[in-house]
C-alpha cells in the first residue's frame, strides 16, 4: 500500500451535512496513508456523527468548542493549524462556504481557518442539495473562495439524500484521498493537455475468442493520475483492463488496436503530450469469423490470415513533425537486450523520449523498473511501484517540455 500522506498533518473539519458519514471513510483513509489526522467539527455537525466516531478513527482528541478549556493557552484556533500540511473541509455545506467566503468566525472551525497560517492550503469537498448547490448566492461564495486560492473538491452528481438527483454530492472518500494526494504534488503539466494509451488490445478470432496480451494496464492507469495530479487535462483511450478510471481523467474504452487507432487519432489535435503505454497487437486476424468456430472431429484447426495493425505511435509522430505538437513518448516491452533495442527503436520511431521495460517482468505486477532513452543516452530508474515510477516519467516530461519552451 502506497504512503503518500506519511508523515502529514491534515486538520479535517466537518460541517453540518449527512455526508459526515463518508468523512469518518476518509479520516480512517488518511490515517491508512500515513497521515496525523486532526479532526474538527462544528456543532451542526455532531447531530450526523459522533465525535467519539472521529476520536476512535482518527487517534486524536476532536475539537469542537473554541472555548474549550482543555487547550492550555485557550487558543484552538491558533493551535490546531500551527505546524499543519493542509485544512480539509469535507463536507462543507452551503453555509459553511458562506463563512469561508466572507471570513465569518463565530464557532472553532470557521475560526481557524481565517487563522491558519499563510501556506497552508485550504480545500473544500462541498455537499448539499443541488438546488443549493446551484442557487446564485452559492455560486457567487464558491467563485470568491476560489479567487482567494481556495481548492474546490467537487461536488458530484447522483442522488441525493432528499431524494433529489443533481450535482452537490460529496465526493467518494478514495476521490477525495488522491485530491488530497494529488494537491501535495507539484504542478510541472499546469496547463497542458495529455492523451494516454494503456491496457491490452483484443484481436477477435470469432465472437468469443480473440488474441490479446497480458498487459494489465496499471502502468497506463498510474501515469494517467499522475499527470492528472501534475495539472494537466487528461484522456485515456485503454484497452479492456478490471482497473478504476484514476479520478478526474476522461477515459474512452476501445477493444481493439484499430479501435485505438481511431479513438487516438481523433483526439490527437490540441494536445501537448501524447504517451502511448498500451501494448498495442501487432497484427489482427483478416478472416475473422463472424460466428464462433466449431472444433472438427480430427479436422484441422482453422488457418488464421493476419494483416499488420497500424502503428498508433508513428502515426502520432507525424503529426508531430507537421505541427510541433504533441511531445511523443513512446513506450517499448522487450524480452531481452532492452537497451540496444530501445536505442534502436527511438531512433526508428522518430521521437524524443522512449519508455523501456522488460515485458514479462512488469506485466501484471505493481511495480516495475524502466530505462529512458533520449538523444543524451539512457537512463535507468531503479525498480519501484507504478505510481512512484509514473510520477517520476511525469516530472522528467516537465523538464523537457521546459528546455523545449527556452529553445523556442
Amino acid at each position: 500500500m502506497s504512503m503518500d500522506l506519511q508523515g502529514k498533518k491534515i486538520v479535517l473539519g466537518l460541517s453540518g451535512g449527512v455526508a459526515c458519514y463518508k468523512a469518518a471513510e476518509l479520516c480512517r483513509a488518511l490515517v491508512k496513508q500515513g497521515a496525523k489526522v486532526q479532526v474538527v467539527m462544528t456543532e451542526a455537525a455532531t447531530h450526523f456523527i459522533g465525535t467519539v466516531t472521529m476520536q476512535a478513527l482518527s487517534g486524536a482528541t476532536v475539537w469542537t468548542d473554541q472555548w474549550d478549556p482543555r487547550m492550555p493557552n485557550n487558543m484552538a484556533h491558533i493551535d490546531l493549524t500551527r505546524g499543519a500540511d493542509a485544512v480539509l473541509i469535507a463536507p462543507c455545506s452551503a453555509d459553511f462556504i458562506r463563512k469561508l467566503a466572507h471570513g465569518a468566525c463565530d464557532d472553532l472551525l470557521s475560526t481557524l481557518c481565517l487563522a491558519r497560517p499563510h501556506g497552508v492550503p485550504l480545500l473544500v469537498a462541498p455537499a448539499m442539495n443541488v438546488e443549493m448547490w446551484q442557487n446564485p448566492a452559492t455560486q457567487r461564495n464558491v467563485a470568491t473562495l476560489q479567487d482567494d486560492g481556495v481548492c474546490i473538491f467537487g461536488p458530484a452528481a447522483g442522488e441525493q439524500a432528499c431524494g433529489e438527483v443533481g450535482l452537490g454530492r460529496m465526493l467518494e472518500p478514495e476521490q477525495l484521498l488522491e485530491e488530497l494526494v494529488a494537491s501535495f504534488q507539484q504542478k510541472v503539466l499546469a496547463g497542458k493537455r495529455v492523451l494516454i494509451t494503456a491496457g491490452p488490445t483484443f484481436e477477435a478470432i470469432d465472437p468469443v475468442r480473440g488474441i490479446t496480451n497480458l498487459s494489465s494496464g496499471k502502468m497506463g492507469y498510474a501515469i494517467a493520475r499522475a499527470a492528472r495530479e501534475a495539472g494537466a487535462e487528461v484522456t485515456l483511450v485503454s484497452g479492456p483492463t478490471a482497473l478504476a478510471t484514476p479520478h478526474g481523467v476522461r477515459r474512452i474504452d476501445v477493444l481493439s488496436a484499430a479501435q485505438m487507432h481511431d479513438a487516438v487519432m481523433a483526439g490527437v489535435e490540441g494536445q501537448h503530450v501524447f504517451i502511448g503505454v498500451a501494448a498495442v497487437a501487432d497484427w489482427r486476424v483478416v478472416n475473422a469469423s463472424e460466428q464462433k468456430l466449431k472444433k472438427q472431429e480430427g479436422g484441422a484447426p482453422p488457418q488464421l490470415e493476419f494483416a499488420q495493425n497500424p502503428d498508433i505511435l508513428a502515426a502520432v509522430a507525424a503529426t508531430t513533425s507537421l505541427s510541433g505538437w504533441p511531445y511523443c513518448v513512446g513506450f517499448a516491452a522487450e524480452s531481452e537486450n532492452l537497451v540496444a533495442y530501445g536505442a534502436a527503436k527511438r531512433e526508428k520511431k522518430g521521437i524524443p523520449l522512449l519508455v523501456g521495460n522488460i515485458g514479462h517482468h512488469t506485466f501484471g505486477q505493481d511495480d516495475n523498473a524502466i530505462v529512458l532513452f533520449d538523444d543524451s543516452g539512457h537512463t535507468v530508474l531503479p525498480r519501484a511501484d507504478k505510481l512512484t515510477l509514473a510520477r517520476q516519467l511525469i516530472s522528467e516530461i516537465g523538464k523537457r517540455l521546459e528546455q523545449r519552451s527556452l529553445l523556442t
